[in-house]
């Protein structure tokens, strides 16, 4: 089974997501865990990769709060093993744009659903609302 990790970062009860240039919903900031990659380890490279060079975080406040299994939402029919972090912490610096991520949000419930990829629509802002960490 393929594992996939993700990471939260909040704001002014506020849950940072990325979309993707080759996919039309929004995600989770993170990825594919990396043969033999530690899912504590795969999160952090993964929030380097996409939120770039700028933005600042400590690597020693990434805290595993939930794990689930599903279908990929890139296809379909992949199952996964999903790793959720939650930053304990404040993200400061900039946020940069790449190749692989076109934009940036800070999402709370007012924004809706139709945007969100289906880890993000079923089980983590479900998530994030129970534990009153976003709007």
């Amino acid at each position: 089974m393929k594992k996939v990790v993700g990471t939260m970062f909040f704001n002014e009860s506020k849950l940072l997501i990325d979309k993707p240039r080759k996919r039309p919903t929004y995600q989770m900031i993170g990825g594919s865990v990396e043969e033999g990659e530690l899912p504590l380890y795969a999160a952090i490279r993964e929030c380097h990769e996409e939120l770039g060079k700028y933005a600042s975080f400590d690597e020693k406040l990434f805290e595993l709060v939930m794990e689930f299994d599903e279908i990929a939402t890139s296809d379909g029919v992949t199952p996964i093993h999903f790793y959720v972090y939650k930053y304990n912490g404040t993200l400061s610096g900039e946020l940069t744009t790449s190749d692989e991520i076109e934009n940036f949000k800070w999402y709370d419930s007012s924004c809706g659903t139709d945007i969100l990829s289906n880890t993000l629509k079923n089980e983590v802002v479900p998530y994030c609302l129970e534990k009153k960490l976003i709007k």
